[in-house]
């Protein structure tokens, strides 16, 4: 088994300091300026100086998978799973791997919904002006002209993205068990218009650098031997610093910053209740769900709206209706919640929409008991019933 040699210098340093603290004064002092030395030490820092680079591919072929005829994510050459554990004692490194190859199936979700479920995809803010960050729905072509019934889909938080209900399900289990491609293609088979919100694509990220530049104030005014000079220093500092930071962390990742998705807040009768500095330029999941409900789905002629919201999506639909209300419950049949984290006290939803609630929506929740059975619940909102151990047995209203 391979060790690193950072935990050999560790041990090394313990052995040491245990040899040391039995003998004399002079040995005890020298004991605490060992240990003074070690807590200004930072282990992770020390242990990426053992990493391979940060470099992986950019196709499911190269990282030598693929997604078989059942949807499973399986190696190309072995038929294994996927194996988290690539390079033992690196767990950063193994978790950076994840993360990259679960950036691909992201984009493998997104072409599915496209060719398999035959979904386009609309870009938001519908304002944009060139060169504005923006980002993107899915929906299908009758979205906003089928008359009958309208079905929208919310997933939760965190890396998820349009089509996904859980990224580590997609990876471990397979394509029906991890997005929304199965409750998309049976809305279209029954007849709905199909909507899929994109609440996590709300920002993009650029390295720092390149946004200080875009950024920075303009120094036209300056006289242009002020402004070589100015620049001249600054790449000089950038060239030690980047030295610098190469000799103490190869391994160090890019600095970026996030530029967040404009959406509109011309509409909001009052303050959301999430702590921001300005609303109108920070695009979260709830101002998400806020906005498409405002350009699209109070928009389309369905006569019969459906929502099927998962985890945090569940939060989110629960603003929208605080925010719009009467035209929720006037546009809105049915919601159907998976585990859902809303909260109508902490979210301060009305006693008419916890009454609402508790007759146009239920939350399945996990549980061994067998399906539909009710679940106790500490909230007088909606119906809380089991959903065994998966959502997809879902019924569509």
């Amino acid at each position: 088994m391979h060790v690193p040699s950072i935990i050999l210098i560790w041990l090394r340093i313990w052995i040491s300091m245990a040899q040391l603290q039995q003998g004399g004064p002079d040995e005890k002092e020298k004991t605490t300026a060992l240990k003074d030395l070690l807590s200004r030490i930072d282990l992770d820092e020390l242990m990426k100086k053992d990493e391979p680079p940060l470099e992986f591919p950019d196709t499911l072929e190269g990282f030598e998978y693929a997604f078989n005829e059942k949807g499973q994510l399986r190696h190309i050459k072995t038929g294994e799973p996927f194996v988290f554990n690539y390079r033992e004692d690196l767990h950063r490194w193994n978790q950076k791997r994840y993360e990259a190859l679960g950036e691909i199936i992201t984009k493998y979700v997104y072409e599915l919904l496209e060719e398999e479920c035959h979904l386009k995809k609309v870009y938001i803010p519908v304002d944009a002006m060139e060169g504005e960050p923006r980002s993107f729905i899915f929906m299908s072509e009758d979205a906003m002209t089928n008359p009958d019934k309208l079905m929208v889909l919310i997933h939760g938080s965190g890396v998820v993205r349009a089509g996904q209900w859980a990224r580590r399900l997609i990876i471990n289990e397979d394509l029906d068990s991890g997005t929304q491609i199965p409750y998309i293609k049976r809305a279209i088979e029954e007849g709905y218009g199909v909507i899929v919100l994109n609440p996590n694509e709300n920002y993009i990220e650029i390295e720092k650098t390149k946004a200080q530049v875009q950024l920075s104030p303009d120094s036209s005014d300056e006289p242009a031997e002020k402004r070589e000079r100015k620049d001249k220093i600054q790449k000089d500092t950038k060239k030690r610093r980047d030295f610098y930071e190469k000799y103490r962390n190869p391994q160090k990742e890019k600095e970026t910053v996030q530029l967040y998705i404009r959406v509109s807040a011309e509409r909001n009768p009052k303050r959301l209740n999430l702590k921001r500095l300005q609303p109108e330029e920070n695009g979260s999941p709830e101002e998400h769900a806020i906005y498409i409900w405002d350009h699209f789905i109070s928009q389309s002629a369905a006569e019969n709206v459906f929502f099927v919201a998962h985890s945090y999506g569940g939060l989110a639909f629960v603003e929208l209706m605080i925010q719009r209300e009467a035209e929720v419950k006037n546009k809105v049949t049915a919601v159907a919640l998976t585990d859902s984290v809303h909260n109508v006290w902490h979210q301060e939803a009305g006693k008419t929409i916890r009454e609402w609630m508790r007759e146009n929506c239920c939350n399945w929740v996990s549980s061994s008991d067998p399906l539909d059975t009710s679940v106790e619940s500490m909230l007088p909102d909606c119906p809380r019933v089991s959903a065994v151990a998966s959502s997809k047995s879902l019924y569509l209203p």
